[in-house]
């Protein structure tokens, strides 16, 4: 499908507020004021609406440097578009104003990879890779982004792209100036108690960079994360771009905000990379 140039927000206004000002005390509120900003290659946020994750993707990022392009992978929720559907070209529209896509680099991957295909279908209603666009802008206003969403749970196919990934990163001397974001929520719809058990198991593969530990994981614990795919194709970039462990940087759950019902509850966390 011919990608279109502009990709309007779809969420603003129900996920998070649509206003720029509000936008920007909501994130306010939350950000780490004292956070030392460090260098990472990924990190791992969630995507819920704001009242429920915008706290901890916020005190996540105000620890970052964000780097000159952030490499976006997300869950495919709505099943349009192809299987690895990548934004090559045109501009994603927030409250908080424009983002430019890498077209070079979006291309270069392309290239690169037999997996990833030139399509905008995929992103147009999807939420997961919108909702953390403010909040990075909140931080840092000029960054370039690379959009994927992913459909698949094929663990040798998203290995192959994150390897796909990382050689032309390498390739093209890009470390400096690229970083990946997995966007994930965690445990949807189960007991609080049942939930932080899961999530810890998940969180736990994912700090020791184990890609095949954490499928086993989500398999045999019948972990209803959402954006395995993703982040198991960060964890395979990163490491090849030299990442030795995870940070959790905060967890929580819609059980523990504004006084919410711990009996069907869905986990976030915040994690780096380096």
């Amino acid at each position: 499908m011919k990608p279109t140039s502009l990709r309007k927000p779809v969420v603003a206004g129900q996920f998070y507020p649509a206003g720029a000002q509000a936008l920007k005390a909501l994130i306010f509120s939350w950000a780490d004021k004292l956070a030392h900003k460090s260098e990472v290659i990924g990190c791992i946020l969630p995507h819920a609406g704001y009242i429920y994750s915008g706290k901890v993707a916020a005190q996540t990022i105000s620890g970052i440097k964000i780097k000159d392009t952030v490499v976006l992978l997300g869950p495919n929720h709505t099943g349009q578009g192809a299987t690895f559907s990548i934004m090559p070209q045109g501009t994603w529209q927030t409250p908080l104003g424009d983002v430019e896509i890498d077209s070079k680099l979006a291309g270069l991957f392309l290239a690169k990879s037999r997996y990833l295909e030139a399509d905008s279908l995929a992103h147009a209603d999807e939420h997961s890779l919108e909702v953390e666009l403010p909040i990075l802008q909140y931080f840092r206003p000029d960054f370039k982004i690379v959009p994927i969403a992913i459909q698949t749970d094929n663990l040798t196919d998203l290995s192959a792209v994150g390897q796909d990934l990382a050689s032309v990163v390498i390739e093209n001397g890009l470390l400096g100036s690229v970083m990946f974001i997995a966007s994930s929520d965690l445990t949807h719809y189960e007991p609080q108690e049942n939930a932080k058990i899961k999530d810890a198991l998940a969180i736990e593969a994912i700090l020791t960079l184990d890609e095949q530990e954490l499928k086993n994981r989500v398999q045999e614990s019948e972990i209803s994360m959402c954006g395995f795919a993703p982040i198991a194709v960060l964890i395979k970039a990163v490491k090849l771009l030299g990442a030795k462990k995870g940070q959790l940087i905060k967890y929580q759950t819609s059980g523990d905000c504004l006084d919410g019902d711990k009996s069907s509850v869905v986990g976030y966390a915040g994690i780096t990379i380096n």
